[in-house]
């Protein structure tokens, strides 16, 4: 997360030139704010705020090492300012100087212990060097950032005994979380609890139905009901101590229904080896322009490949794309006749392979067990995914990552690296 601390004011001359290249960065004319920003600096009002204000700019352009300097020349003029060493701290970890990195987030943490935003980072990046066991109460902290769950009138489990219990389980962020952390619900079921109740938008409960320990699904917010306790599936890793050794790997730990595997059996290819895609994730996701591939034709070289029949799980406009090139990359297109994942479960579950990137379909085929080949970008790399290696502990069984080793290829590489180990199964078959 790449939080950017507030504007600060400062009275005196050059103000409004301040005001005027903040109000630039903020409408996205990244060129005519940092002219102003570097104008500033040749006056020498207000340093402080406009390295800070500049390497924050830099660091959204990816220029992070520019960035980096700026923001320790902001430091020598604010040397107490909490969020400026946090987002030190972030950049240095976005150059992979890890060390430094945790350096800065420590001082962060000294200057300003329950600053949310500083705890919040620093538990990313500790959780990304599978740090768990300490990344965890760190991580508790997103619930001041976000503020994603209201107040209840029952209170949030910590640990008490479960048993004769009832408890209430609420979602966070994207629906990849919580396929993901839904791996608990059937040791939460093992602790005596007479009732499991898991909230969840309207587009996951198909899939859910089919998870163990699973009492009742709510869809409709306005149908909660009073719980003994309630807990978000997110805070599920921290309560029992996950450690890298202990993650609950009983995979697949969802299923899917006959009759939507019989619905969409008729739709799939009988010849080759099927393949699923998915090359973009949430819009709105704020690392998406890093993590999304531009357009579908980037996958071209997939195509090299013979004996491969790909299908389309694009939900969402994108699958138009995929339409668009059929005369060089023909592709079964079923995305936009997908309901909910529980279709998109049954399709999966009938593949031989999906390749992604960072999205939901990820998790959803890790948690089937079908093989599933991630494609990272170089930049903001989830935690779940780590810093480094080539296969994720949440998902040991048939999934591998492909990362971008160099930013300014963006996906050549992956699709490269992808294409070659797709050919090599072939070969293998044949």
């Amino acid at each position: 997360m790449n939080q950017q601390p507030s504007h600060r004011r400062a009275p005196g001359a050059g103000l409004e030139l301040v005001d005027a290249a903040f109000d630039a960065q903020q409408k996205g004319d990244f060129a005519g704010a940092e002219r102003l920003y570097r104008a500033l600096l040749e006056t020498g009002d207000h340093l402080g705020v406009v390295h800070n204000n500049l390497a924050n700019l830099l660091r959204k352009s990816a220029r992070l090492a520019e960035a980096v300097e700026h923001y320790r020349s902001a430091l020598e003029v604010l040397p107490d300012a909490a969020q400026i060493r946090s987002n030190l701290a972030d950049t240095l970890e976005g150059l992979q100087r890890y060390d430094e990195a945790e350096t800065e987030y420590r001082r962060a943490l000294e200057l300003q212990p329950d600053n949310p935003e500083v705890r919040y980072n620093y538990g990313l990046m500790l959780l990304a060097t599978g740090r768990y066991v300490q990344g965890w109460t760190y991580y508790e902290a997103r619930s001041q950032v976000f503020h994603e769950h209201g107040a209840l009138p029952f209170p949030q489990w910590s640990g008490e005994d479960l048993h004769g219990k009832t408890l209430l389980l609420l979602p966070e962020q994207g629906y990849g979380d919580t396929i993901q952390f839904v791996r608990y619900a059937s040791l939460l079921k093992a602790r005596g609890l007479t009732k499991l109740s898991v909230a969840c938008k309207p587009a996951l409960a198909p899939l859910l139905r089919t998870v163990q320990g699973i009492d009742a699904l709510i869809t409709d917010p306005q149908a909660l009901q009073v719980h003994d306790y309630w807990d978000s599936l997110l805070s599920l890793p921290g309560r029992f101590g996950t450690t890298l050794e202990s993650i609950p790997a009983s995979i697949p730990y969802v299923g899917v229904f006959t009759n939507r595997l019989e619905a969409w059996r008729a739709r799939l290819p009988d010849d080759g080896i099927r393949v699923g895609l998915v090359w973009k994730g949430n819009p709105e996701h704020e690392n998406d322009a890093e993590r999304s591939l531009r357009h579908f034709s980037e996958l071209l070289p997939l195509w090299s490949v013979p004996g491969v029949r790909f299908i389309s799980l694009q939900v969402g406009g994108a699958e138009a794309e995929a339409r668009a090139c059929a005369a060089q990359q023909p592709t079964v297109c079923l995305g936009d006749e997908i309901r909910d994942f529980g279709d998109t479960a049954a399709i999966v579950g009938q593949l031989n392979l999906v390749i992604c990137v960072d999205t939901a379909v990820a998790h959803l085929a890790g948690a089937l067990g079908v093989a599933c080949w991630v494609m990272l970008p170089h930049r903001g790399v989830d935690w779940r995914w780590h810093h480094t290696g080539v296969q994720s502990p949440w998902y040991p069984k048939d999934m591998y990552l492909f990362r971008q080793r160099d930013a300014t290829q963006r996906w050549k590489g992956v699709i490269g690296n992808v294409r070659d180990a797709l050919a090599a199964i072939l070969h293998d078959r044949c």
